[in-house]
């Protein structure tokens, strides 16, 4: 199988639509663009694909509406258009996606939300059930509430950090631009379109280093990194043209658009390599003989059951150590619950979890998704 032909048999897809392109460059809502979106976005559903948009635009859409001209400096004003701009944004959304029956969900989110892993984990379970549920997530930074200035840029971030949570095969960012040049084509008219690389090629960054655009301020430079934040959990990512017709069927067809960047190592191993060299562990699970066979053997998650004591001071999303009776580590992973809970449900069935809390967050201790064997 081609590199080009990954996106077909993707399976979970993020994609990204800038700013410049949803606001047909600051001019306001670009509906007709959107709608053209949305019909593809309609067929890469219908072949089986979950998709969990990262719409930009939220602030320029509140400018056109409250008839700005000029981009206000006060962070207040600057959040005022996000919530005005917000409305627009996903009233469209919605609009558009009922031509399919589709149902779409507003999801705002910070950088803090999945930086804390509690927070992290909740986000993770809210995506995934709206996927299970045919809904289409319209995911934003929640503009309105941030403390450090507003920067349109971060959106290809969290683009890349939403692929890590849900687990995406790929990330697509739909941009004004063909894709990554090998030098500014604005300055460069024989600057050459970059087909493959790899993500954590170091060349990317002098080719990334022209300047953005009026509305976006990270430029090439933020997709680059976005692409390296997706390679940790194995995904790949292609920074295309969004003004291309019917961009995201064609590039799901197999067709060479845009630039493809790709992660060192598959999902799995790469998620694990990251679940492995985590900074700390915060508490430890000590293993009955059975459970430490079924982790190490038989690739099984980890249940309450299986666990006969627990130390240390943890939470819910956080990284704890698992060991035999003898004290040797056998597995780390982050752990469903936190540590006062953990200790009521230790060497208990699952079905007894809601009896012994008063309710049922997961029904492993530790899924074997979030789990390493060490």
């Amino acid at each position: 199988m081609s590199e080009r032909q990954q996106l077909s048999r993707a399976r979970r897809l993020v994609v990204k639509i800038g700013s410049a392109l949803l606001t047909n460059d600051g001019k306001g809502l670009d509906v007709e663009s959107l709608a053209g979106w949305v019909d593809q976005i309609a067929g890469l559903i219908k072949a089986g694909v979950e998709v969990v948009v990262v719409s930009s635009g939220s602030v320029a859409e509140g400018m056109s509406r409250l008839g700005w001209k000029v981009r206000p400096e006060q962070l207040h004003e600057l959040q005022a258009a996000a919530a005005v701009g917000q409305m627009g944004l996903v009233q469209t959304w919605e609009a558009q996606l009922k031509r399919h029956h589709l149902h779409s969900a507003q999801v705002l989110l910070t950088h803090d939300d999945l930086s804390d892993r509690k927070r992290y984990l909740n986000a993770r379970s809210t995506l995934r059930a709206l996927l299970d549920f045919d809904v289409v997530p319209i995911v934003n930074e929640n503009d309105t509430v941030v403390t450090d200035e507003i920067r349109f840029g971060d959106n290809d971030t969290l683009g890349a950090l939403v692929a890590n949570l849900i687990e995406a095969d790929g990330l697509i960012i739909l941009t004004d631009q063909q894709g990554l040049f090998d030098r500014d084509p604005r300055k460069h008219t024989d600057a050459r379109l970059i087909d493959v690389r790899q993500a954590s090629d170091t060349e990317l960054d002098a080719m990334a280093a022209g300047g953005a655009g009026v509305l976006g301020r990270g430029g090439m430079q933020t997709k680059v990194r976005a692409a390296r934040l997706a390679a940790r959990s194995g995904a790949f990512t292609i920074i295309v043209g969004g003004r291309l017709p019917n961009v995201l069927s064609r590039l799901r067809q197999g067709e060479s658009l845009g630039t493809l960047l790709l992660p060192d190592q598959g999902r799995t191993a790469a998620r694990k390599q990251w679940l492995a060299s985590h900074l700390k562990t915060r508490g430890q699970l000590m293993l009955d003989e059975g459970a430490v066979r079924v982790l190490c053997k038989g690739g099984r998650s980890l249940l309450p059951v299986g666990v006969r004591a627990v130390s240390g001071s943890f939470r819910r999303g956080e990284m704890v150590s698992c060991t035999d009776e003898a004290g040797r580590e056998v597995a780390r992973g982050l752990i469903n619950y936190d540590a006062d809970e953990a200790r009521a449900i230790a060497g208990r069935s699952s079905d007894r979890i809601a009896e012994v809390l008063g309710y049922i967050s997961d029904e492993e201790m530790i899924h074997r998704d979030n789990l390493v064997i060490v």
